[in-house]
């Protein structure tokens, strides 16, 4: 089965007509992007576009053969002529299965947003998942898979979580080639877009790319380890986050704990967790070597710093002659421990911590500690990591990445 991407983006294009931002700005000639559609072995296509035939024939494929038109969006599709040749566009029902006259069977998939996903078996029996954008498969689309399918297309950057029921059900596999569309302006294009498709293992391609269903292509690498530095307020949890937003079952490790009587802090903690997946499950414990060593779902410790804050109150290690006496000692072998850790566990992990080393001196011996302390724990976790990221500014900066 051939699968020709006349268009990745929105139904609004990129750039967005008339839009003033930063990403739309830079994104012209080989970078711009139209509505997503797909046309499948010449003769079906996934939702009517404008310049369908047009952009077409920039992919070397003409739309003479298409013998079935179909909508995903939850409207009607854009308001386009329908090119002469064509026939008319239509919607099949959820669950309903429609036969082509080419060969290829298409079964409706229910949605848990308006519009219309298409699981497409061709001729040769490869299949494919087409979901249209904001949209994942409902409750009723749960059940296991009889095999993973061959090519996904799906708002990975928008619906990461459509991507780890998928993932959950066995619907994607390992050889899955997840492909990202109804691409828009929230992510800039190049580096920083393979990056967060990469984290999703996915990845994304220009229009007009053609793709054989089962054929080999390299699956995008996820690092089993990856560190997150940045300063207060840098975006590090978010980008965090987004690493694994995308998987199923995700343990979220608070380090910070309750702080009784204090209503920012708990606003805070509040805002994390409406920010994550319901599907993830959370634990606050300071207690980390164990979960590292068990075997399980990824993890994503958040964070470092007040897991050293923890650990420097049970050493004693604020007080200068605890420090001399034996903190030092204490607290050392405590991090040493949680490295050591790190470097044996077998799980996928993302860790956050701050990088304090750039700022103002503190003025107390304590403070200084504490920031020579988490400098040495930042140096020794980011060696075990095959990934480390510094987050500026809401910009992720790669430090150190695996070898591709």
């Amino acid at each position: 089965m051939e699968l020709t991407l006349l268009g990745t983006g929105t139904p609004e294009g990129l750039p967005r007509p008339g839009c003033p931002c930063a990403v739309c700005a830079v994104c012209v000639g080989a970078r711009s992007r139209a509505a997503t559609s797909v046309l499948v072995d010449g003769a079906l296509l996934l939702d009517l576009t404008p310049g369908a035939v047009l952009a077409g024939a920039r992919a070397g494929h003409s739309l003479a053969g298409v013998r079935q038109v179909l909508l995903t969006h939850p409207h009607d599709g854009p308001a386009v002529e329908l090119p002469p040749g064509l026939p008319a566009a239509g919607r099949v029902p959820d669950g309903r299965e429609l036969a082509v006259i080419s060969g290829h069977r298409v079964r409706a998939v229910a949605m848990d947003a308006p519009g219309t996903g298409y699981e497409v078996t061709g001729p040769d029996g490869a299949r494919m998942l087409y979901l249209p954008p904001g949209g994942a498969p409902a409750g009723t689309e749960a059940a296991p898979a009889r095999r993973p399918y061959d090519v996904v297309l799906a708002d990975v950057l928008g619906r990461p979580e459509a991507l780890a029921r998928l993932r959950s059900t066995g619907a994607v596999g390992p050889a899955t080639d997840v492909i990202a569309v109804h691409l828009d302006h929230d992510t800039p294009p190049g580096r920083e877009l393979e990056r967060r498709c990469a984290a999703a293992g996915a990845r994304a391609v220009p229009d007009g790319t053609t793709l054989t269903a089962g054929d080999y292509h390299a699956v995008p690498d996820v690092p089993r380890r990856t560190l997150v530095l940045g300063g207060a307020r840098s975006g590090k949890s978010v980008e965090a986050e987004r690493r694994l937003e995308s998987f199923p079952e995700v343990t979220y490790v608070a380090t910070g704990g309750t702080r009784d009587g204090d209503a920012e802090w708990a606003q805070r903690v509040g805002l994390h967790r409406e920010r994550r997946p319901a599907s993830w499950r959370t634990a606050e414990t300071c207690d980390l070597v164990p979960l590292l060593e068990l075997p399980g779902a990824p993890l994503l410790i958040d964070c470092l710093a007040l897991w050293l804050t923890d650990a420097m109150d049970r050493a004693g290690a604020w007080d200068d002659a605890v420090w001399a006496a034996g903190g030092q000692k204490e607290l050392r072998a405590r991090t040493a421990e949680l490295v050591a850790a790190v470097r044996a566990t077998r799980r996928t992990v993302v860790l956050v911590s701050n990088e304090v080393g750039s700022g103002v001196v503190p003025a107390t011996a304590s403070g200084r500690r504490f920031r020579d302390e988490l400098g040495r724990l930042n140096n020794a976790v980011a060696g075990e990591c095959e990934h480390v990221l510094l987050v500026v500014a809401g910009q992720a900066l790669a430090l150190k990445e695996q070898p591709s």
